[in-house]
């Protein structure tokens, strides 16, 4: 098998959800599980460097920053104000704490959503819906 056909193995080598979640934790490849799916951050690889797989098939679009925006959001705000709840520090604190810690969980929570859409992309054999031509 090459290319397109290793992609709609779906659970070849016993990956399954499992193993998709744990490759998205990691940025690997979800198919072996083994080769990095990104290179300088977020900039994804043309195809895995242990089993070829080629990542032409991937297409996540918006979805990991509309998914972070919201998970980022929830857990911010609900830090900030326990913060501002708890501890009454001044503005500047909020200010040096929340804009040093949001990009750094923004970018770590924005890596393993887009690793993990795209291993559920390759386990699913999602595509690009089209409509059939009669």
């Amino acid at each position: 098998m090459t290319g397109q056909d290793e992609r709609h193995a779906g659970t070849s080598g016993g990956r399954g959800l499992p193993g998709v979640l744990l490759s998205g934790l990691l940025a690997r490849c979800p198919r072996c599980g083994g080769g990095a799916l990104f290179r300088n951050g977020l900039m994804l690889r043309p195809k895995c460097e242990r089993c070829d797989l080629d990542y032409a098939f991937i297409d996540t679009g918006d979805g990991p920053a509309v998914f972070a925006i919201l998970i980022l959001g929830f857990v911010v705000l609900g830090a900030a104000l326990f913060v501002e709840f708890r501890f009454g520090p001044p503005v500047w604190v909020h200010a040096l704490l929340w804009g040093i810690l949001t990009p750094l969980f923004a970018f770590a929570l924005l890596r393993f959503l887009k690793a993990t859409l795209i291993g559920l992309q390759w386990l699913h054999k999602a595509e690009e819906g089209r409509l059939a031509k009669d």
